[in-house]
C-alpha cells in the first residue's frame, strides 16, 4: 500500500492522526505569520524555536503512525 493511501485512511479512521494534523497545520500557520515579520524580538525568536520543535514532533508522530499501519 502506498504512503498516500495510508495517510488517507488514517485521516478518516485515526483520531490521533487527525488531531496531530490539525495541530501541525496551526503551528505551520503560526510560523508563517512569524516569518512575515522583518524583525523578531528575542522572546519571539524563542517562541519560534519552540513552535518549530513541536511541529517536528507532530510530524514525526504522524510518520510513526503511517509506518505502524503497514
Amino acid at each position: 500500500m502506498k504512503k498516500e493511501e495510508i495517510i488517507s485512511i488514517l485521516k478518516n479512521e485515526s483520531e490521533e492522526y487527525k488531531k496531530l494534523e490539525v495541530e501541525h497545520k496551526k503551528l505551520e500557520d503560526s510560523l508563517d505569520e512569524m516569518n512575515k515579520k522583518k524583525y523578531l524580538s528575542p522572546d519571539e525568536e524563542i517562541e519560534k524555536k519552540k513552535i518549530q520543535k513541536q511541529k517536528l514532533q507532530f510530524k514525526d508522530r504522524m510518520a510513526q503512525l503511517v509506518r505502524a499501519y503497514n
